[in-house]
């Protein structure tokens, strides 16, 4: 399996999110395409702005809409929390505090007629990785409000100077429109990005679902992802604190086949928020565990 593989699917992951970007790039071998500045759709509207970074100022999401145009979105769906910030650390083999993480939920609102949530993860190294390889990657995810299904999944890279904007829309059939700028993406029905899945897994309920199976598009490539859930009551210590959780184990699928020496666990919380509060990924390069750090 090739590195640029391995670490693909690993952006299921969030830490993955900024490593595998690195690896995407890394293995095309090509100069830094142009920036892509999307002129904004009308209709979609954020109850929060992306974050204001102090190692580097986020991007502007290319769905962010003039909100005197925004229609109130339908009040189905998945029931995320606007406004809600996750912080993590990731620790990688014997290094510890490698990379900050943060997931948000940006807003809620309409893109294309759909109820849509906007979920981003904003993913930046620490001293002493931060000297080698310096990294401010942001992504954003349009998800359907219902499913979770991606509609749009973005990423603005910034990795030790060079700068790649990806706009990916999602289309099963090549029929659904793309704003100027963006490029389409061709994926199954349902399919869902690495920050949808994130948000999916966390809101299924594990009683009645033991298994649960989902397409998945990294940006680069589609897999297969099956997540069943284990113990239902282990005890998980990190810096946010200590935590009675489900434990959750992700087997990845690429072309009908497993992927034998990559396996994640994510261990989401007993609480009300079901928050995901662990998570271990092994690959062959390395292992990785990304411990949040506080909630709000």
């Amino acid at each position: 399996m090739s590195l640029r593989t391995t670490v693909g699917v690993a952006a299921l992951a969030v830490l993955s999110c900024a490593v595998g970007a690195f690896y995407w790039l890394r293995a095309r071998g090509e100069q830094p395409v142009p920036e892509v500045v999307s002129p904004e759709p009308p209709g979609f509207r954020d109850a929060l702005r992306p974050e204001k970074s102090a190692s580097a100022p986020a991007a502007k999401s290319t769905l962010s809409a003039d909100p005197r145009k925004a229609a109130p979105p339908v009040d189905i769906g998945v029931p995320l929390r606007a406004g809600e910030v996750l912080e993590y650390s990731a620790n990688v083999s014997e290094l510890n505090n490698v990379a900050s993480l943060r997931l948000q939920v940006a807003g809620r609102g309409n893109f294309l007629g759909k109820s849509t949530w906007h979920l981003q993860a904003f993913a930046h190294t620490q001293n002493p990785l931060r000297m080698v390889f310096e990294l401010d990657d942001q992504f954003d995810s349009y998800s359907d409000a219902a499913t979770l299904a991606s509609l749009q999944y973005e990423m603005h890279l910034n990795e030790r100077g060079q700068k790649v904007e990806s706009v990916q829309r999602m289309t099963a059939t090549g029929k659904e429109p793309a704003s100027p700028g963006a490029a389409q993406a061709r994926v199954l029905p349902g399919t869902r990005d690495p920050l949808g899945l994130m948000q999916y897994l966390r809101n299924v309920d594990w009683t009645k679902t033991p298994e649960v199976r989902s397409p998945v598009y990294d940006g680069h490539k589609l897999y297969d992802v099956r997540a069943r859930v284990g113990p239902a009551s282990e005890k998980v210590t990190v810096p946010a604190g200590n935590y009675t959780a489900s434990k959750i184990g992700i087997r990845v699928f690429d072309a009908g086949v497993e992927m034998k020496d990559a396996s994640f666990t994510l261990y989401v919380a007993n609480n009300s928020a079901r928050t995901p509060v662990l998570l271990e990924a092994v690959m062959p390069f390395a292992t990785a565990r990304v411990e949040l750090l506080k909630s709000k």
